[in-house]
């Protein structure tokens, strides 16, 4: 009898093995590159509008979308604003619609420490090639080191202006500090030259159109590591204590490009650095610093425009199906070599 029972437990815990092995397998496979290809197969929400003329327009052209063109992807919000993919819009007409309005651009960017040598010449040359051509832009690099920012050949009705900033100890607060540069620079200039403002991370390089089509009263972008999760994995501040906590959002949304008409942008920029400062007399640091209170502003503050990951992109996702086209790409991070 024992030696009966013996061999019975023996072949269930053979079984369990058995059993179990292709579950491991999974494990083992899904970790790593397979995880975020998995991932990209997560379905998004559809767009229930019927038609363009529905969404609340930022401006002409956007009556003009083809909102059921990319049934692959979400091409609306709730709040009826329009999200820009590859293949929704006609590029000719949002680059006669705004040289007709007279629209400018200001684009903001902050090179401070290493970053400067880094990043700062590649992404102003390749901004040349793929930002908002034959509109106005004005350039506005924030820096440490003034001196060290090398001249670029810049194209007709192009301009560029160094700004000295202070460099704070921590790249934290950098990254945090800048939404008062930010604000106080578009009092003070930008908004007697330009209607609108975008600002952007220095280590990214421009590969494709960034156009007008991007342009409008309030401009956010999508994260490119979270557009496909559920809500409950969107890394929101989920501290009580910090003004950028929310409990949950609409999208995950990237700091690392943000923009909209200069008086939005103030509103933006305003806001952040006053929630920013009433966390550090609380001795509190939201989870992601600005870019969690540049999602809390957004909850509250919902956007009239939002980018997908075409204009943000990070390579090391590998290819999904639903990115056509790369117009803004993440260079490579070397963080502990420019953050010390």
């Amino acid at each position: 009898m024992s030696r009966t029972y013996r061999y019975i437990q023996k072949t269930k815990n053979v079984l369990k093995c058995v059993l179990l092995l292709p579950v491991v397998l999974c494990i083992v496979y899904f970790t790593g590159p397979s995880v975020r290809l998995m991932i990209g197969l997560l379905p998004m929400q559809r767009c229930t509008l019927g038609s363009a003329e529905m969404l609340i327009l930022d401006n002409a052209a956007d009556a003009r979308l083809d909102l059921q063109s990319r049934p692959d992807v979400q091409t609306c919000t709730s709040w009826r604003a329009p999200i820009i993919w590859e293949g929704m819009f006609d590029p000719d007409l949002y680059d006669q619609i705004h040289r007709k309005q007279g629209s400018s651009v200001a684009l903001t960017v902050f090179a401070i420490g290493r970053y400067l040598d880094a990043y700062l010449e590649a992404f102003l040359n390749s901004s040349e090639h793929h930002f908002m051509l034959g509109l106005p832009v004005s350039y506005y690099v924030f820096t440490d080191t003034p001196e060290k920012v090398k001249s670029i050949k810049l194209g007709p009705q192009r301009s560029l202006r160094v700004i000295q900033v202070q460099r704070h100890t921590r790249w934290q607060d950098i990254s945090m500090m800048r939404m008062k540069t930010i604000s106080d620079t578009i009092e003070s200039d930008i908004r007697h030259h330009c209607t609108h403002v975008f600002c952007f991370d220095v280590d990214q390089v421009f590969t494709g159109r960034f156009g007008p089509e991007a342009l409008g009263d309030s401009v956010a972008q999508l994260h490119a590591h979270y557009y496909r999760l559920p809500k409950k994995l969107f890394t929101y501040d989920r501290n009580p204590k910090s003004q950028a906590f929310i409990e949950t959002g609409d999208f995950y949304y990237h700091a690392a490009v943000f923009g909209g008409s200069w008086k939005d942008v103030k509103a933006l920029t305003e806001a952040c650095y006053k929630s920013i400062m009433e966390d550090k007399q609380n001795n509190v640091e939201a989870l992601w610093h600005d870019e969690s209170h540049l999602n809390k502003y957004f909850w509250i503050h919902k956007p009239s425009r939002i980018l997908s990951p075409e204009y943000c992109w990070d390579t090391s996702i590998r290819n999904r199906t639903d990115i056509r086209v790369f117009r803004l790409l993440w260079a490579p991070k070397h963080y502990n070599k420019l953050r010390t």
